[in-house]
């Protein structure tokens, strides 16, 4: 059988087989030996063990069309990432460095600005003058009041979707309002593998039918930006790409350069000023790193 691995804990693998359900399943060796360590998202194919309790064994994992490092998710279409507009008090720096790591993983990206029904609305436009231009569709929604739930279900239709975002901005609210039935799928499966709902830091795919599935992920309170160059930064801020060999230097960085066309812009109020000094803040933190 071929299915889809919904979560993966302890070594176990538990994978939705359309029509038939969730078998609870470990992978065979040889993915040690190919260095390959199968990932919620991946289509498998399955071998039954015991019909009845619905156990099997993975047998192979099928070209992944996608793969995500952070989280470590597979074949994802694109990646929305929840932020609460109050309560928490959004963290634009946290942000920025989410959407320089989908970037840099070649992956859509939607920011979903959550409860804003506790703002006023000229404080939503702020928000949205701060990102309309960094590449990204930006939603606000109330998920406790179902505002806006409808506009970002048309966006997820027939994708595979990474919803991610800090603790406490209400993404499993997010999840329940799009899903009702995660609670009991999460609940089903905990039972299975006796452990509280919740309790693992692994990423949780939910089927939602018509070809869309949501990967509910593990909360994050920081992101460091490994594994990259101080020049790639520029790259990531699709604002910037307007003003492409307009600065004075080619190679411009468009931190302390004069003639830069960037900063310019900034002073002019085309670049989001706190974009911009976020950008800045990456920068050094990447300049200064210590390398071992």
């Amino acid at each position: 059988m071929q299915g889809k691995i919904i979560r993966g804990v302890a070594g176990f693998y538990y994978v939705n087989v359309e029509g038939c359900g969730v078998y609870e399943c470990k992978a065979k060796g040889i993915f040690r030996n190919r260095k390959i360590k199968p990932l919620p998202g991946d289509d498998v194919k399955v071998t039954v063990l015991d019909k009845e309790a619905m156990t099997g064994n993975i047998e192979d994992i099928m070209d992944r069309r996608s793969e995500l490092i952070r989280p470590a998710v597979a074949n994802a279409d694109q990646a929305v990432i929840v932020f609460a507009m109050s309560w928490p008090e959004p963290n634009f720096n946290l942000l920025d460095r989410f959407l320089v790591l989908m970037h840099r993983q070649q992956m859509e990206t939607v920011i979903c600005f959550n409860k804003k029904d506790q703002i006023e609305e000229r404080v939503q436009k702020e928000f949205l003058r701060i990102y309309e231009k960094s590449g990204c569709r930006v939603l606000m929604v109330s998920a406790k009041k179902g505002d806006g739930i409808g506009e970002l279900a048309a966006q997820l239709k027939g994708r595979v979707t990474v919803l991610a975002g800090p603790s406490g901005v209400g993404k499993s609210t997010i999840l329940n309002a799009l899903y009702p039935q995660a609670n009991m799928q999460t609940g089903n499966i905990s039972e299975k593998i006796r452990r509280g709902k919740h309790t693992t830091r692994h990423s949780e795919l939910f089927y939602v039918g018509g070809g869309t599935y949501l990967f509910d992920t593990p909360g994050f309170s920081s992101l460091y930006l490994d594994e990259m160059e101080k020049e790639e930064l520029k790259d990531c801020y699709a604002e910037f790409g307007d003003y492409a060999g307009e600065c004075r230097y080619l190679s411009c960085l468009h931190d302390k350069e004069p003639s830069c066309a960037v900063k310019n812009a900034v002073l002019e109020g085309k670049i989001s000023r706190e974009r911009y000094e976020n950008y800045v803040l990456l920068f050094h933190e990447l300049k200064n790193r210590k390398r071992y």
